[in-house]
């Protein structure tokens, strides 16, 4: 039987809260993922700001000396929320070209949890998978059980005939920060049509 093709990640893009959220092990999670990535040789693609989870994220790749990449928009850099520790700082002009040049830049996209920001992000490049427009793995580091209640969601998408099954395939959960870039590295989209027959539904 055949093995699953096994990527190789030169950039992992992470969606994560510009907060820090209640509880403390989401800081901790961000904190240990900053690390993995950058003891792995792969850069953090992230959103380029230096508060919450994002910051915890980008100063832990920066101490085990990873290669890090902030993508922010003119208006949150003006409001000193800009990372002024990463060499590598892109400043764009709105929030479509940061979703844009996140995805261009990364092999990959993992999500953290987050708040609205981090959900449209993450819907976007699911969206854009189903829809065939890229073939890169999505991941959610699932820390807490942060993101069951979105996992229930899907479920219920699925049950009232509003996804395909096999579309659950698009996104790889796992709720180890050390496993979650190997399960990446297996992650085989399906290549299903986004729309279902009548007969399907």
């Amino acid at each position: 039987m055949s093995t699953p093709h096994e990527r190789r990640f030169r950039r992992i893009c992470v969606f994560c809260g510009s907060q820090a959220g209640h509880d403390a092990r989401y800081a901790e999670a961000a904190r240990r993922f900053g690390h993995v990535l950058a003891e792995s040789g792969v850069a953090l693609v992230y959103g380029g700001g230096s508060v919450g989870l994002m910051g915890v994220l980008a100063d832990a790749a920066l101490e085990r000396r990873g290669d890090v990449i902030g993508v922010i928009p003119q208006a949150l850099a003006r409001k000193e929320l800009l990372h002024v520790g990463v060499s590598d700082m892109r400043v764009v002009p709105d929030m479509h070209a940061r979703k844009a040049l996140m995805a261009e830049l990364s092999d990959g996209f993992v999500a953290l949890p987050g708040g609205f920001g981090t959900f449209e992000e993450l819907f976007e490049v699911i969206t854009w998978a189903q829809l065939g427009i890229h073939r890169k793995p999505v991941g959610l580091l699932n820390v807490a059980g942060s993101f069951n209640p979105l996992s229930n969601m899907i479920e219920h998408a699925v049950e009232t005939g509003f996804l395909r099954p096999e579309h659950r395939r698009l996104i790889s959960v796992s709720s180890s920060v050390e496993e979650l870039l190997p399960t990446l590295a297996l992650q085989e989209p399906p290549t299903l049509p986004k729309w279902m027959r009548p007969d399907e539904t």
